[in-house]
């Protein structure tokens, strides 16, 4: 059994651990904070192909900060912090999709992380104009790390949401939990079984979907939410960690 991960329970982000969601929650929401701080920290390893590449990129200039604080729930010296950080790693000021998978997928030797970063990545980009700003992130990050609840249920409803179109769809939640099961790794202990990603997808649909209708409203998502004791607690394990 050795050289085995524990099998990942089927969950989707901070939200939707329907069962042993607590432990669940932490762990996943905990692996994205962890990505963004040794993002920012300058920790992690980048070949000559990033650098030229990014060199080769337009140089994006950041709002001013006043403006951020005022979006964000950042002092003006954390926004600094972070804007040095984001500089170090990223020169040009934005980061595109293929560069950030590459980041991402080093959290997850093991697994497949391509597909739940590309999810991922545009839950980040606001705009959709195909690159993370330093703007996308700071926002993004206040929400995950200082939100309200309200703020960041609706921040997990709309990573799920992969159209954008206000719904979650069983194919579209289906493609989120495949996603995650490549990213844990096919090498986990116990086995799981080819069906486990569509299972899960009924119970969250069961447990959702109110009006039985097929989809997964904002306003489903955020009563059930807000009535799963688990949820709640596991909302409010990130805030004032910088």
């Amino acid at each position: 059994m050795a050289g085995r991960s524990k099998a990942p329970h089927p969950a989707g982000g901070p939200v939707l651990r329907l069962q042993e969601c607590q432990h669940g929650c932490k762990k996943h929401l905990g692996d994205i904070i962890s990505f963004f701080f040794h993002f920012i920290s300058g920790n992690l390893a980048r070949d000559s192909s990033d650098s030229e590449l990014e060199l080769s990129t337009v140089r994006h200039q950041p709002e001013g900060l006043d403006q951020l604080q005022a979006q964000t729930k950042f002092t003006k010296k954390e926004l600094q912090s972070l804007y040095r950080g984001f500089k170090n790693e990223c020169p040009t000021g934005l980061v595109d999709e293929d560069t950030f998978k590459l980041i991402y997928s080093q959290f997850f030797p093991q697994g497949d992380a391509t597909t739940y970063a590309h999810f991922l990545f545009n839950a980040f980009d606001a705009d959709g104009n195909g690159a993370i700003r330093f703007e996308d992130f700071v926002v993004g990050l206040s929400i995950l790390l200082r939100g309200t609840v309200h703020e960041k249920l609706k921040w997990a409803f709309n990573l799920y949401d992969i159209n954008k179109d206000g719904y979650i769809t069983k194919e579209e939640m289906l493609a989120i939990m495949k996603s995650i099961y490549d990213m844990m790794g096919r090498h986990t202990y116990p086995i799981l079984r080819e069906d486990a990603p569509l299972e899960h997808v009924e119970r969250f649909f069961q447990k959702m979907d109110r009006n039985q209708d097929g989809v997964v409203t904002i306003d489903e998502f955020l009563e059930t939410c807000q009535k799963d004791e688990n949820i709640m607690s596991s909302m409010q394990l990130f805030e004032n960690v910088i």
